[in-house]
């Protein structure tokens, strides 16, 4: 297994379309396991292909307590969505980028299983709001494209503030004008 180098806005291939998988082969396994040990890696609860510069529809999420249940969807489709609300989220190609988003706290998913054999899963909480928000993933959108302009504008403001921050406290001079 191998850890994958995960994208960052305002990086062009995070717009790209995901196409289906139609082969589900062991190229695909070793993709899979990959993906789960990037997702645990960056200690996160969820991360789509297009995030790793593979352009499948592949999401994986782990929203267990333990962070030791990887669960992944091949080919998602929502086939209903339930209990619309506004969540915070937050998102590995936007580091340090939080805002409330709409979204459904439940859903009916479809969704394909490494073997290719098709599943219907019914989806709570974290666990739907995570699945949507990384198939937003697929389709080339990141969450910040579901806020207002203005919104959007101050969210990836922050994103240049804090990667100025972190790059400036990384510089050689940069330790010494704190003291």
């Amino acid at each position: 297994m191998a850890l994958l180098n995960i994208l960052e806005y305002p990086d062009p291939r995070l717009r790209t379309v995901a196409e289906s998988v139609t082969c589900f082969d062991a190229q695909l396994a070793s993709f899979l396991a990959d993906l789960c040990e990037t997702l645990h890696a960056a200690k996160a609860i969820g991360l789509a292909a297009t995030q790793v510069d593979t352009h499948l529809r592949v999401v994986a999420i782990d929203v267990s307590q333990s962070h030791d249940e990887p669960r992944v969807f091949i080919n998602p489709t929502i086939l209903a969505r339930e209990q619309i609300g506004l969540v915070e989220e937050g998102c590995l190609s936007l580091p340090g980028v939080y805002e409330n988003v709409k979204r459904a706290t439940r859903i009916r998913l479809r969704a394909d299983d490494a073997g290719g054999a098709s599943h219907e899963y019914e989806l709570e909480g974290l666990a739907a709001v995570c699945v949507q928000h990384e198939m937003d993933h697929l389709e080339g959108k990141l969450f910040v494209d579901r806020l207002s302009f203005f919104k959007r504008r101050l969210a990836i403001r922050r994103l240049a503030t804090e990667r100025t921050r972190v790059v400036g406290a990384r510089s050689p001079g940069a330790a010494h004008a704190d003291l």
